[in-house]
């Protein structure tokens, strides 16, 4: 689902991601990111402590709100913040609509920005801006409530600009001698 548009406009919906919450995702991501709470893997010992299932951890919900981001804005995206607070589980049979409106724009080297603020004044003419950087209001929303709310800033690299990482966010390399 990657953005094929140079431009992009604050107040931009992204298109909604809806991923399938299967026990194995809310296990694998437990697994995946060293959570070995037992609420995330144990269904007795889950209900033991007032869950009707085991749950999603945050470190997937983070993982995934992520990867909504990236899969819009492409491979030259590279996430710089992701802010995240949870509300209602995400239990195993549920499905996680994510959904996101672009809030701000920096052109960057150019000085041309856009938010939100910017952008319902009488009289502005919302104009396209070939943005580096965005921030995203991301939702996400299952059958019994809203899981997650947060704000994503992204850099994405224009045609022959470059983000500052190669290996990805916030990586650097180093060469060494032999």
């Amino acid at each position: 689902m990657t953005s094929d548009r140079a431009t992009h406009r604050v107040g931009d919906e992204l298109p909604p991601l809806e991923i399938p919450v299967t026990r194995t995702l809310i296990v694998a991501g437990a697994i995946a990111s060293r959570d070995y709470q037992d609420v995330h893997h144990d269904a007795e010992r889950a209900r033991e402590k007032g869950s009707p299932d085991i749950f999603m951890n945050i470190l997937t919900t983070n993982g995934l709100v992520g990867r909504y981001i990236t899969d819009h804005f492409g491979p030259t995206a590279v996430l710089r913040k992701v802010a995240i607070r949870l509300g209602t589980p995400n239990y195993p049979g549920d499905v996680l609509r994510l959904t996101g409106r672009i809030t701000a724009l920096d052109a960057g080297d150019s000085g041309d920005s856009e938010d939100a603020g910017d952008a319902g004044d009488a009289g502005d003419v919302e104009r396209p801006v070939r943005a580096t950087e965005a921030t995203v209001a991301v939702t996400g929303d299952n059958g019994i409530g809203r899981h997650v709310t947060g704000t994503v800033t992204v850099t994405v690299a224009l045609a022959g600009a470059s983000t500052g990482t190669s290996t990805g966010a916030g990586a650097s390399t180093k060469e060494t001698g032999a």
